[in-house]
């Protein structure tokens, strides 16, 4: 039971990498900025940190209160819902990743279609394009 939680927690750290977050240590200091390393021990790297005007700032987990996420993240279910339709029992989700994978051969980030190509790979480049033009407005 206790793996299967850590995955899931996993998983849902997985989802901060690449965002904006705000970072409140023990001793009340916040640090906003964008998450681009964090490991098990919940060490953390960002990047571009606003609030004390730096590139880069590594900040040990012990000291971390709390970390929230201050932009919506990517959706893969509904996306991988839509590409299901068209590609029924062929979708898989890798959130450990942050892809889609369709037909074993596509592989979907939410920056787009990352590899394979064909027809298939166009089609699911289509849907991709519908579902970014539809989430933005």
């Amino acid at each position: 039971m206790s793996a299967v939680l850590m995955r899931k927690f996993g998983e849902e750290t997985v989802q901060f990498l690449g965002k904006k977050v705000s970072v409140e240590t023990s001793d009340q200091k916040i640090y906003n900025g964008t998450l681009t390393g964090i490991d098990d021990k919940l060490n953390i790297v960002l990047d571009h940190v606003e609030s004390i005007g730096t590139l880069k700032v590594i900040i040990n987990g012990t000291f971390i209160k709390e970390i929230k996420l201050m932009e919506k993240p990517f959706d893969f279910k509904a996306l991988s819902d839509r590409i299901a339709r068209v590609f029924p029992g062929l979708v898989r989700i890798r959130e450990d990743v942050g892809a889609i994978i369709v037909m074993d051969k596509i592989k979907v980030t939410q920056a787009g279609i990352e590899e394979g190509s064909g027809l298939a790979a166009d089609r699911v480049r289509a849907i991709y394009d519908e579902f970014i033009k539809e989430t933005k407005k």
